[in-house]
């Protein structure tokens, strides 16, 4: 498998997992199909669209290519009505949630460095992707984004996962084990965080 097409695999799982934690999430506050709908697609299409405008790579992905777009609507319709009889719990969202945050922060760094970025923006911009579309689900849905508030480690783990890959692939490493590596970096310590309630230390 090429390095775009690896990139674009680890995009479509990125998105399918963010659409799904954008259904829950919206089941949750007891949204129809079309406020589901309308989240999922935030959710999912957020942090690759400010990395984008960022990086300056117009069309943006969805735009260039309709089929995301599509595939982030069908899913969510199926996830809706998959859902429709099921009662959410709040813990519901957290594995779609950090398996979508790991996917995107690689993603996003290689984007980066394929712009000619440095090391530290490219992780800035891994950390962006990663993050963007659950401050969008959150704000949307009327929560205080995960990042922003003093919960377990979030943002920390994008960081952690986009600066694993960066480190494996300046040291020559194959770009599959790479970004392999920097998303089950960012989604095992985002469980981590949840299951030992990691938190960044306040200052005294």
């Amino acid at each position: 498998m090429t390095l775009d097409a690896l990139i674009t695999v680890i995009s479509v799982l990125g998105l399918g997992a963010f659409t799904i934690s954008g259904v829950i999430e919206a089941k949750r506050k007891e949204m129809d199909i079309v406020g589901a709908a309308a989240v999922a697609f935030i959710t999912a299409v957020g942090g690759g669209t400010v990395r984008d405008v960022l990086l300056g790579r117009y069309p943006i992905f969805w735009v260039d290519d309709e089929r995301y777009a599509i595939g982030i609507f069908a899913l969510a319709a199926i996830s809706f009505y998959s859902l429709r009889t099921t009662r959410i719990a709040s813990s519901a969202i957290l594995i779609p949630d950090a398996l979508g945050l790991g996917l995107f922060t690689v993603t996003g760094a290689s984007y980066a460095l394929a712009a000619h970025a440095s090391m530290a923006i490219a992780s800035l911009m891994g950390v962006i992707t990663g993050v963007f579309g659950g401050v969008l689900r959150d704000v949307i849905c009327n929560e205080i984004p995960a990042v922003f508030a003093r919960t377990q480690l979030y943002a920390t783990c994008a960081l952690v996962g986009a600066w694993t890959f960066l480190l494996l692939d300046r040291a020559g490493a194959d770009a599959g084990i790479a970004l392999t590596a920097g998303a089950l970096a960012t989604f095992l310590l985002r469980l981590a965080a949840l299951r030992f309630d990691l938190r960044l230390q306040r200052p005294r």
